[in-house]
């Protein structure tokens, strides 16, 4: 049965058409992203679906009892309530609804008080909402979290973990996610993958994460101009469809402007010919005229310009034996490090590993606690990040890129401010608008357009693609392809370190920093693990598994401890094996209609499969370490 329908939908916020007859159903078991540029009014749409904003005109129709859970693009508000407080929260209406259920079973008996008794008890039951607490222990047990811990101690990645486990405790039929890779870290992306590949319920979500879009989408719906469009399939196979319409597009627009241009030419002819003039074909062409005013043009395209200097030297930086820290806790020990002139280096790793820090003593911006840095001769260095702290949310998008002139040079052109801004997606009205009234995704567009105007021979770029919209990201992506001095990225979007870089320096467990050449996929496909700097358990893994290293063989241990250390492999996997499939049976939400003894040895069962199998892993950790001390 179709979760939801949108028919025929008409909005318009202000001057500003966001939808114009648009329509869109939800059925079971979809994963479906919704993409567009920003400012689209994609976000709109969710809000439209959870009937937190009505439509100007059009019929959304919901299947009945349909439950919706929405995660929102920021994070949650950190305070003093507990992972399990907040959580439960997401069950709220449950509570209302028993609350409801007791009052009203402490009335007289009357035939009203008695069916509004079992409508209420048949709403709880619907939704197996008798077993408040159970629910929120076993969504806290699948998802790992810390239940105790108050929610200001968690980073911001195990924040989000925990809005997710606050939006699927509710077992939602249809679960909204708006950006939810924004500003998470690699692990916690590639969890967070694995969570949503295996949640049962329908999922329509919105993300510029390529890699996520294509490994989680089974459909694409397209906001373009107002209009809805469904593509089948993955993002791939969206890209060639896509292609090959607005090809098509622009035929069928080339043939009618030519007719068009034909009858235009007929009905200007001398006197003779207008006395003459089939009176139907005038009306078509009026028709045609009309036809013409109202066709909606092509979006205007991004087109971004990088101002290059001259060459730099061949050595652009020299690290040797850097070592830096902060609290006690070492980020960095004795890195040694050549970047040459055009290199392109990204670096990976997951938050709070040290990579703005490392970025910080490249640029001389930070003193090492040892070891030194050389920088190389005629640089002339453009820093994204350092531009995002220079931001005057008082000033507007043209005095911020023009720095007061009306008109900038690239490459060797003066060019309008306006017009410059028009290639990262302004209108002249947008232009003027203060920094403080724009979204994230604008504000590092004016961030760009700023720090392009540099002449510079190595650009330094930390999380340049947060907030952005796709077709941004793949201009920028070609753009950089082509710019001909040294580049350095900060970035979790793995499909663009692998777009455009060609070695990436990677912060891994144990504590190194490795250079591999390649972009992210080829150091992936290596089997390597990131270090874990935010994990609120001890030895927490927010991997779910999949980046952890499996031992290599070993002759030097005891032939004892060797083939415990060879038969460990193919016991993590077996108890991986039992884990994923504990937890598909009380993903299910049969499951909790259960009665409490089947439901219990289940969840105990799950609970001591992942206590084993973590036992199990730092026993591996433990030999594999007595290995590598005796080679």
């Amino acid at each position: 049965m179709t979760l939801i329908t949108l028919d025929n939908i008409f909005l318009a916020i202000g001057d500003r058409r966001l939808l114009r007859d648009a329509s869109l159903t939800m059925e079971p078991g979809e994963r479906v992203c919704l993409i567009g540029r920003n400012g689209a009014g994609k976000s709109t749409l969710l809000r439209l679906i959870t009937g937190a904003q009505q439509p100007d005109a059009g019929e959304i129709r919901y299947k009945q009892g349909l439950r919706i859970s929405q995660l929102d693009q920021s994070l949650p508000v950190t305070g003093d309530e507990t992972v399990r407080d907040y959580v439960a929260a997401g069950l709220a209406h449950l509570q209302t609804l028993i609350e409801d259920y007791r009052a009203q079973a402490a009335k007289p008996p009357g035939d009203n008080s008695l069916k509004e008794l079992e409508a209420l008890q048949l709403r709880i039951e619907a939704e197996g909402g008798w077993h408040i607490d159970q629910r929120v222990e076993t969504v806290l047990t699948e998802m790992n979290l810390p239940a105790g811990q108050r929610m200001a101690e968690l980073s911001g990645g195990w924040r989000r973990r925990v809005a997710l486990a606050r939006a699927l405790v509710s077992n939602p039929e249809l679960l909204l996610l708006d950006e939810p890779t924004n500003h998470l870290d690699l692990s916690t992306i590639t969890w967070l993958e694995n969570r949503v590949r295996g949640y049962q319920g329908s999922v329509l979500f919105i993300t510029h994460d390529r890699a996520f879009l294509q490994r989680l989408a089974t459909r694409i719906i397209e906001l373009d101009r107002a209009h809805l469009t469904s593509w089948p399939g993955d993002y791939r196979n969206f890209l060639h469809r896509k292609t090959e319409a607005l090809e098509a597009e622009s035929r069928a627009n080339d043939l009618f402007d030519k007719k068009l241009a034909d009858e235009e030419a007929w009905v200007r002819q001398g006197i003779k010919a207008r006395r003459t003039r089939n009176e139907g074909r005038v009306r078509a062409l009026e028709a045609m005229r009309d036809e013409y005013a109202q066709r909606e043009k092509p979006e205007h395209k991004a087109r971004i310009s990088i101002e290059e200097a001259d060459r730099s030297g061949r050595k652009v930086i020299e690290l040797h034996n850097i070592a830096h820290g902060y609290g006690g806790e070492k980020l960095i020990d004795r890195l040694s490090l050549k970047i040459m002139r055009g290199d392109r280096i990204g670096l990976v790793g997951n938050n709070g590993v040290g990579k703005s820090t490392l970025l910080r003593i490249m640029l001389g911006e930070l003193h090492p606690d040892s070891g030194t840095v050389k920088l190389g001769t005629n640089l002339e260095i453009a820093y994204f990040d350092q531009l995002r702290r220079e931001l005057d949310p008082e000033k507007s998008v043209v005095e911020i890129v023009g720095d007061g002139r009306d008109y900038i040079r690239i490459n060797g052109k003066d060019r309008h401010v306006v017009g410059y801004l028009k290639g990262f997606l302004f209108t002249a009205k947008r232009a003027m608008t203060k920094i403080g009234a724009l979204s994230g995704g604008e504000r590092n567009r004016v961030i760009l357009a700023r720090l392009f105007t540099r002449p510079s021979n190595l650009l330094v770029l930390d999380e340049p693609t947060n907030d952005l919209d796709i077709e941004t990201l793949e201009v920028l992506e070609n753009r950089l392809v082509d710019y001909a001095g040294t580049l350095i990225v900060v970035s979790h979007d793995r499909a663009f370190l692998d777009n455009v870089v060609t070695s990436v320096l990677v912060f891994e467990e144990g504590g190194t920093i490795q250079r591999y050449v390649g972009g992210y996929s080829d150091w992936a496909r290596r089997g390597h693990g990131l270090v874990d700097k935010e994990s609120p358990k001890a030895g927490g893994d927010k991997s779910g598994g999949k980046n952890r290293k499996r031992p290599a063989q070993n002759n030097k241990l005891s032939y004892k401890l060797k083939l415990e250390l060879e038969r460990l492999p193919e016991e993590i996997e077996i108890l991986e094996g039992k884990a994923a499939e504990l937890e598909s049976r009380v993903s299910d939400p049969a499951f909790y209609e259960q009665p409490f003894e089947q439901v219990q040895p289940v969840l105990d069962e799950l609970s001591a499969t992942r206590e084993t199998l973590e036992r199990a892993v730092d026993r591996w950790a433990e030999l594999e370490g007595m290995q590598e001390a005796m080679q």
